[in-house]
């Protein structure tokens, strides 16, 4: 289990594999300030199919030298990958665009691995995140983990509208983890660390953030993602917030 009771897990690493050299610079880097879990997209589904969609077969060969150094989740984005995205991370992730895609839930579930489920940027809690979930349970899923990244309404000064509320209701109707993620939330990283303590100081069982050695080149979200440094910052401030919940880090 990578979420156990009384802990508060930060997963952290770049939106997107772009070599062997930037995954292990980052991947050392919040290790070294006590990140648990390294984030890493080798497939990217993107809203603009002129943005740059992943590395694919290449980008899951680099996550395996990072896999040496710590556990790994990545996205799957179709049926066909499955198997071989499975093999090559320990958590599954189903982002916010295939949160309602039910055959790749049903195919997910089916491969005995946590799986991260991403909240749909409109989706309803009970009706439609939870039942997603509920496909992965019902396939063999045995730890699942949400992940509330942020809704759309009619703000545009963030990228999303993060609904710290969702904390709270995951946790009364279910008994999945569930995380906060304020770069997808917001879209600007001097918020990541406020919204990182307000997911502590909430309940929430960790945060997933999107941490880059050289956030103005960046091949994806960049200009969302904190450096390695101020990686560290937020690790020390989350300290006395975790421990006054009675958790740790």
């Amino acid at each position: 289990m990578y979420f156990n009771k009384g802990t508060f897990t930060v997963i952290a690493g770049p939106c997107a594999v772009e070599s062997t050299e930037q995954c292990l610079t980052i991947a050392e880097g919040v290790k070294k300030h006590g990140a648990h879990i390294f984030r890493g997209g080798a497939y990217k589904p993107r809203s603009s199919p002129f943005n740059f969609q992943g590395l694919e077969l290449e980008g899951l060969e680099i996550l395996q030298k990072v896999r040496l150094l710590m556990p790994i989740v990545t996205e799957v984005t179709q049926v066909s990958t499955v198997p071989i995205v499975a093999n090559s991370t320990n958590i599954l992730q189903i982002g916010t665009r295939n949160m309602h895609n039910i055959e790749l839930l049903k195919a997910v579930g089916k491969e005995n691995k946590p799986v991260m489920l991403k909240r749909g940027y409109a989706a309803l809690i009970e009706e439609e995140w939870i039942m997603a979930a509920k496909y992965l349970q019902l396939e063999g899923t045995e730890e699942i983990i949400m992940c509330e990244r942020g809704i759309r309404t009619f703000e545009p000064y963030t990228r999303n509208t993060l609904d710290i509320s969702a904390v709270c209701a995951i946790k009364t109707l279910t008994d999945y983890c569930v995380i906060i993620d304020p770069s997808h939330a917001t879209g600007r990283p001097e918020m990541i660390i406020p919204l990182s303590l307000a997911a502590a100081a909430v309940g929430a069982d960790g945060i997933m953030v999107e941490v880059h050695n050289d956030p103005e080149k960046a091949l994806c979200d960049g200009h969302q993602a904190i450096t390695i440094e101020q990686f560290g910052q937020l690790m020390e401030k989350l300290k006395p917030v975790v421990n006054a919940v009675g958790r740790h880090l």
